[in-house]
Formats: structure tokens, sequence, C-alpha cells
């Protein structure tokens, strides 16, 4: 395909994202068994240009003077990808390619950007939420927004159940990922021109040998953070898809035991396989279907791990479209769950024993006031320094060390941000039973 085509695909896969509130991934799927001519590299190119007309959505309105998905893509390809006004005209111009620029459209391209916009223009989050912004980030809202609205590197850690990180050095250079700066058995991939199609570390055999999992930096920190001892007795409480839970497993030698719980019994089967591949054999999956079981857990545990349900805010490099479907309703409810599935896993923990509680969120509706309030139910309960407790893991390189006290600004808790750690969003906290 041209250039002018793949505009086209790109504003008629935005349309359905928009107008039928779909996923970017289920519209780009759509689009693409209807296009059977376009290749996997138009493919990328589509949902690259789609998504970074999502990251920056309302900049990208203001200097278009419209939210039509026309204007979001060519104000995408200007600003975003920063092609000059030839370009576009000329890809305008080929076969297949939408109608021509419009004069309005054509000044608009070439605009230098509205300084005097609102921070909710500038920074590109929804405007409802201008309060928590001011709240969480005050004067640098804005730059912290910024920041969320590009296109995130791929984290990966290295399993030392199987392998160390020299070893696994050699197929990570070949997949194009650089050492870590903030973890020792981590690298990472820069994020690409968006344009590119991403390498797919499934189709390198470290990964089919369970050498390395996909698992952004600021996931591994709050692992890290629990600071896991061969020998625990460890609760993941909302496991999910298990991330957190291999990377508990691994830091246990394979002593103890990790029991793995999560609400919906679909996404803890998908863990299954990835315990195979993993060699981790000190995990045992408890089922929602079988209450009994998670019943006897309770007051054993060392350790009870909460990766609770959020608004995902911390993860709005990756998915820019759920930052557009978030409302005021989805966070009230989710403020609700956190409190209920704070006050149950807390019933797990031993005497003594440790409660991590982390979320992909930024806002402190979901974070800081969670905490505090279980703390005011709980005088049992003491928060400790959290990142102490992740450099104390061993994990953390001395930037990553660096990075993880500049973000416990309370004394305890940790916020890490792409702005300020090069990581997804995350927040966790470490609270100690009393003994």
């Amino acid at each position: 395909m041209r250039d002018g085509g793949r505009i086209a695909a790109a504003i008629d896969v935005l349309t359905d994202v928009l107008n039928r509130h779909q996923p970017v991934k289920s519209a780009a799927r759509d689009w693409g068994k209807r296009a059977r001519y376009a290749g996997s590299k138009d493919r990328a190119w589509v949902s690259g240009l789609v998504l970074d007309a999502l990251r920056k959505k309302n900049s990208i309105a203001h200097a278009m003077g419209s939210d039509e998905p026309r204007a979001l893509v060519l104000g995408a390809l200007a600003h975003a990808w920063k092609w000059d006004i030839m370009r576009i005209d000329s890809a305008m111009d080929e076969e297949h390619a939408p109608s021509k620029l419009t004069l309005d459209e054509r000044e608009r391209l070439v605009m230098a950007p509205d300084v005097t916009a609102e921070p909710w223009v500038s920074g590109d989050y929804p405007d409802w939420m201008e309060p928590m912004m001011e709240r969480v980030f005050g004067e640098e809202k804005v730059v912290e927004a910024q920041a969320m609205a590009v296109r995130a590197d791929v984290d990966i850690r290295v399993n030392t159940l199987k392998v160390d990180a020299e070893k696994a050095g050699g197929p990570m250079r070949s997949a194009n990922a650089e050492v870590s700066p903030l973890l020792k058995n981590a690298y990472h991939i820069p994020a690409r021109d968006p344009s590119e199609r991403e390498a797919s570390l499934e189709s390198i055999p470290a990964y089919s040998k369970g050498w390395v999992e996909v698992q952004d930096a600021g996931s591994q920190i709050a692992a890290a953070a629990a600071n896991a001892q061969p020998g625990d007795q460890v609760l993941d409480y909302c496991a999910g898809g298990g991330g957190k839970t291999l990377a508990l497993a691994a830091m246990m030698e394979g002593k103890g035991q990790i029991h793995a719980y999560d609400i919906d019994g679909r996404r803890l089967s998908a863990l299954i396989p990835r315990l195979k591949r993993s060699g981790a054999h000190n995990v045992q999956l408890v089922h929602p279907s079988e209450p009994e079981a998670l019943e006897a857990l309770k007051g054993q545990m060392d350790l009870v791990f909460v990766d609770a349900p959020c608004t995902g805010t911390g993860t709005w490099r990756r998915r820019p479209d759920a930052k557009w479907r978030l409302k005021d309703k989805q966070l009230a409810k989710r403020i609700e769950e956190q409190t209920e599935i704070l006050e149950k896993a807390s019933e797990f923990v031993k005497p003594g024993g440790r409660l991590l509680y982390a979320t992909c969120s930024f806002l402190k509706e979901e974070d800081e006031d969670r905490v505090a309030a279980f703390l005011s139910a709980h005088p049992e309960f003491t928060e400790q320094n959290a990142a102490e407790s992740a450099i104390a893991s061993g994990l953390l390189t001395d930037e990553g060390a660096a990075k993880v006290r500049a973000g416990c600004k309370t004394g305890t808790s940790v916020r890490l941000t792409p702005r300020t750690a090069a990581t997804d969003g995350f927040f966790f906290s470490l609270m100690v039973r009393t003994g």
C-alpha cells in the first residue's frame, strides 16, 4: 500500500474507535480482515498512526479545529510524526487517498502549537480529570501528561529460574534489546518509529524456552518491593495473567509456596502455560470456584501481594484509547472495589507479615487515599518504606534505586511515572501487620 491508501485506512479505523467505541486492536483487526491486500507493515503503519492520533487527541483537535477522525489523522502526521506539508500533500494526491487538503487544513497543519491552550489540551487528558491531575502533579501536570502521550519502550524480565542476565544477553541483543538502566535482570527495547512494525518477542527461541518475559519495568520494581524471600508463603491475591506471580517465583528461587488467586478464573487459567514455560514449580493456582482452598490460607501468609484492579491511567502510553473511554463512574467503581479487595486481602496476612498494595494508576484517589483509609480502619498495620524494600531486594541498579527513592516523596509509598522513571505509571505501598 502507498501512503495515501494507508491514511484513508487510518481514518476508517479511527472512525470505528471513536464512533463505535471499539478498542484499537479490534478495529484494526476488523479492517485487516476487510483489506486482505494489506501486509504486516501496512497494518503496523495504520495502527501506529491511529494510536498516535489518540495519544495526542486533544492537542491535535485544538490545532486542527476539529475532533473528526480525518482531522485527527492528518494532525497526527504533522504534529506527532513531523511530516511536512509537502509530504502530506503528495500522499493525498495518490490513488486511494482521501480527498485533497482544504485550504483551512493546510493552514492549520503548519501552525505553531498554541502555548496558551488549557492544561488538558496541552497535556492530552480528559478535561474532567483536571482536579485530579492538579492534585497529584501540581504545576508539573502538563509535562507529566505529555510524557504519557508518547510511545512506550518494551521491558523484558530475565527469568533467573532458568538463566542469568548475561546468558540471556545474546538473544536479547539479537532482538535489538538494551540492558535495563533500572533493573539488574532486565532488558528493554526502545520505542521504535510508530510507522514501523514492532518485533514479536514470542517468535524468538529465548521466549519459548522461558528465559524471558515481557513485563514493564514499573511492574518489576513493584514486585521487587515485596522482597519475597526463599521459603516464604505468598498469596498473589489479584494474580490476573500472572506477571508478578512469575517475578515473585524467581525471587524465591523455587523455595516456599506462591498461591495465585484471581476472581476471574479464565484469566487465572491463562497462567498455566506461562508457568510451564517459566519452570516455576512452587506456584499453586487457587481457583475462585474453590473458596475453601482460599479460606484455608487466612492468617498464614508471610506476604500478600495486591495488584488491584484500577483505571489503568498509568498505561496510557500503551492504551491511549482507554484514556478517552475513562469516566468518573468507572473511577468510583474501581475505588469501591479497591477498598473491598484490601479489606479481604488483609485477612490472609499473618502477624509480622507484609501486605503490598499496587496499582498501574497515578491517581491519588486510587493510591494514597485507599492506603490511608485502610490504615485508619486497621491500626494493626503500619506502612513501611516501600522504596527501601525494593532496593533491599538487590534487583535494582544504582540508577534504579535513585529513581525509586525519588518517587518516594511521602517517605513510605512510591509513585513512578513515564517522566520520572521511564516506566508505566505505577504506585505501590508496603504495610506490615503488627506481630
